[in-house]
């Protein structure tokens, strides 16, 4: 069964994903301010999305809509080809260190 997520009547559907991948990194969170809370008043109506520029820093930042940007077919390819390569590189190198234990 699919987790899903209910948008109250009256709120605009996100138009970014958690988990998304975008020009200024992964979508870690999204928080609706709505028309009528201090938030809203302060900062404007939306959607706005936590992301998390690089995957090995506790540094994440907040965007609205309008501030973030989606990767290219090509930016998004190039992203995940870099990381399955750093995943292969890993499982290579524990490869290694089991064929070690074998040996001794």
């Amino acid at each position: 069964m699919q987790p899903t997520i209910s948008i109250p009547k009256g709120w605009e559907y996100p138009r970014f994903t958690l988990g998304q991948r975008t020009k200024q990194g992964l979508i870690i969170g999204i928080q609706y301010y709505a028309t009528d809370t201090l938030l809203a008043y302060e900062y404007g109506t939306g959607w706005r999305y936590t992301v998390m520029s690089n995957k090995n820093s506790e540094e994440v930042r907040s965007y609205f809509d309008d501030q973030l940007q989606t990767l290219s077919v090509a930016e998004l390819q190039a992203q995940l080809q870099a990381e399955l390569e750093e995943h292969q590189q890993q499982i290579t190198e524990l490869q290694e260190q089991l064929g070690g234990l074998t040996d001794v």
